[in-house]
């Protein structure tokens, strides 16, 4: 199976990413159908051709199908799974009746661990839809940016290497590049740890703290997604790489980051509800702190910003006691 044998490709999940990847894959000519998990917002979509919440500034072609019927949108040659982490598993257990789990391969773009169950994104799909082919597409990827043409690069993971240069020729423009890398664990934990690492940097900008503290928290910040990835089973230079430095980079310094914006939102003063109700986008970053706690404790990690982060989130700590703590842990070799 070529990349030019999808001939009719479903991306599940009508966000900003999903949307983007949607028009991406039509533009090189291929049938593409975006299917959207609320019928109302869906006519919508079809009607405007412009997805208001997510990616207001690209037209959506007219041919591209847009639909809220699962069964419709599973009638595919390939689905690329687009919804937030934590709909996944109910995105997964609706469709599970109308997916063909012998012959329709997946590729999952979902950047997040579930917290209940703590598996990653691949893993979940795996467990509930056993496809016969998945891949993994992440990297330091802003939809707007994608959508209009700004030179960007991402990796595609799988460990079937036939299947994974296949949908590296699939996604590949001029303007979006896309690199191997079969760790697949690697490159799915850098794509989710690094949202927490961008919110404990918007702490930082709303707390009025500089360049020097932010410098930190990335390094630093890299270096607990290395320690528990390596933990898990991924390799330590794969978060060298574009799923790793690349997107938290990506995360940490743009001002379009959804993590960035909660952070500093708490920084300045507001919490977590406040911050979250005036939000029509799902910033990741959140529910992946608390998996990445339990996981930290699953797997005897040290995780100092990631606790301190999910502490802040969920236990009210305040932004300037967690910072007191880190600076007055006891000292260590870097």
């Amino acid at each position: 199976m070529r990349a030019s044998s999808f001939k009719k490709i479903t991306v599940l999940g009508d966000g900003g990413w999903g949307t983007t990847l949607a028009i991406l894959l039509y533009r090189k000519g291929l049938r593409v159908t975006l299917w959207s998990s609320f019928p109302d917002y869906a006519r919508f979509l079809d009607r405007k051709r412009v997805n208001a919440n997510f990616l207001k500034s690209v037209k959506i072609p007219r041919p591209i199908r847009i639909t809220a019927d699962l069964k419709e949108a599973l009638a595919s040659d390939l689905v690329i799974l687009a919804v937030p982490s934590q709909y996944l598993r109910k995105v997964l257990l609706k469709g599970a009746k109308f997916y063909n789990r012998e012959k329709v391969p997946i590729v999952s773009v979902v950047k997040g661990i579930e917290n209940t169950s703590l598996l990653t994104s691949s893993e979940l799909i795996s467990r509930l839809w056993r496809p016969p082919m998945m891949a993994v597409l992440s990297g330091p990827t802003i939809a707007q940016e994608v959508a209009h043409g700004i030179p960007t690069t991402a990796v595609i993971s799988s460990r079937n290497r036939d299947f994974m240069r296949r949908i590296q020729d699939l996604f590949m423009t001029p303007g979006f590049r896309i690199y191997t890398n079969p760790d697949v664990m690697g490159v799915e934990l850098g794509g989710s740890l690094k949202n927490v690492i961008a919110i404990a940097c918007g702490i930082s900008d709303g707390l009025g703290f500089g360049t020097n503290t932010k410098a930190a928290i990335v390094s630093r910040g890299l270096a607990e997604m290395s320690r528990l990835g390596v933990a898990m089973g991924a390799k330590k230079e794969t978060f060298s790489g574009l799923s790793g430095l690349g997107d938290l980079a990506t995360t940490c310094f743009n001002p379009l980051s959804r993590n960035h914006f909660v952070g500093e939102k708490i920084g300045k003063g507001f919490t977590l509800r406040q911050v979250i109700a005036h939000m029509k986008m799902v910033a990741e970053g959140v529910p992946t702190a608390k998996a990445a706690h339990g996981l930290g404790r699953k797997f005897k990690v040290e995780l100092p910003i990631i606790n301190e982060i999910y502490h802040v989130l969920f236990n009210n700590r305040s932004p300037k006691l967690a910072v007191k703590n880190l600076m007055l842990r006891q000292k260590k070799a870097e």
